[in-house]
């Protein structure tokens, strides 16, 4: 059976496994604001997050209805578990949305991670909103100092080799001027006579 005109990734699961995976991982990036999946769910998720906050943006009664109907409605609970008195939804309109107010697109950002899943290798990736505010953790690229200093060092070899060379010429000079170097006569080399070979 041929599979034309059919788009997204299968993630190995049926269609209601599937859409009930991308509902329970946005609402969970909605209420935590973060979330550490694979790649491919997290690129699977994404699109379905910023199709919702662009819904959420324009804060109407049928936007509500459109995103509640998509997202089904979950209650948000605190660390003991208790309910906080707050749904995803209410989250999403409140407090995510208006966040976004001045910006068209792109509402989420995928960090791949450097870690693997230890059961089948998996890459994981943490799929964040732009409201996150987490500062880089990084360091300034190593190799282009490595390079610098590299270089600075091999300019310092060349440089101590040119001036050893340098007093070594005038050493030579020197001794040239004083009274010249004295020649080693060179020893002859001993060839065997031309007779002890033709026996």
């Amino acid at each position: 059976m041929s599979r034309h005109r059919m788009f997204g990734r299968q993630l190995s699961r049926d269609t209601e496994h599937r859409t009930s995976l991308r509902r329970n991982l946005v609402q969970s990036l909605f209420e935590h604001g973060q979330v550490r999946t694979t790649l491919p769910r997290a690129q699977e998720v994404k699109a379905m997050a910023e199709k919702l906050i662009a819904l959420a943006r324009n804060d109407s009664v049928n936007a509500r209805r459109r995103v509640t109907a998509i997202l089904r409605d979950r209650r948000l609970t605190d660390e003991d578990q208790e309910f906080t008195g707050q749904t995803v939804v209410q989250k999403l309109f409140k407090e995510i949305a208006p966040q976004f107010a001045d910006r068209h697109g792109g509402y989420t950002r995928i960090i791949k991670l450097s870690d693997y899943r230890i059961g089948d290798g998996g890459s994981l990736v943490l799929l964040q909103l732009l409201t996150e505010k987490s500062a880089p953790r990084g360091t300034i690229r190593r190799s282009a100092g490595l390079r610098r200093k590299r270089s600075e060092r091999r300019h310092q070899f060349a440089s101590r080799a040119l001036k050893k060379t340098k007093e070594q010429d005038a050493q030579e000079a020197a001794a040239e001027a004083a009274g010249g170097p004295q020649s080693e006569p060179k020893a002859a080399s001993a060839q065997p006579p031309a007779d002890q070979g033709k026996a």
